[in-house]
């Protein structure tokens, strides 16, 4: 067998044990392809903060590199809850989503009005270094993690109660 077709056969396994516990094809790809998406992120923005702030020359303002070296912590802490289904792993999922979700308001909105104190952090202007990502993924992730199957999934809610 090649690697395509195995991790074919893993994708699909893992979708056929989502729904054992729950969730729709639809929900369990979306969690899927939230929990793919989130490292690759998170090694964008993790590298490219690593990189200013230890190996580029003539970097003056710190702050930016380091709001992406917590991004990126911040993804792939996101990152549990999407590949765990367990209450603890939800747990942490919203906690670091709904962190993620304040510092890209927060910072998006300090880049228009101070945006040479800010500098090109991953949530510069609400992510548009990346083409966005930064402030729609977490607003996807909690919505994925909200979602009542999802919540069923993970221990959160009873069956009965959708």
């Amino acid at each position: 067998m090649n690697g395509k077709s195995e991790a074919i056969e893993e994708t699909n396994a893992d979708a056929e044990a989502a729904e054992e516990k729950g969730l729709s094809g639809f929900i369990a790809a979306a969690g899927v392809i939230l929990a793919i998406s989130y490292p690759v992120l998170a090694l964008s923005t993790g590298v490219r903060a690593l990189y200013q702030l230890f190996f580029k020359e003539g970097v003056t303002n710190y702050l930016a590199p380091t709001l992406s070296l917590v991004a990126s912590l911040l993804y792939l802490i996101a990152t549990v809850g999407f590949a765990v289904r367990e209450k603890w792993a939800w747990r942490i999922s919203v906690a670091a989503l709904a962190t993620e979700m304040v510092m890209v308001l927060l910072v998006g909105t300090l880049s228009l009005i101070i945006p040479d104190t800010i500098g090109r952090t991953a949530w510069r202007y609400f992510g548009i270094d990346y083409a966005f990502f930064p402030f729609i993924q977490p607003v996807l992730g909690l919505l994925w993690l909200f979602h009542p199957k999802t919540l069923v999934a993970y221990g959160i809610r009873e069956s009965g109660k959708d």
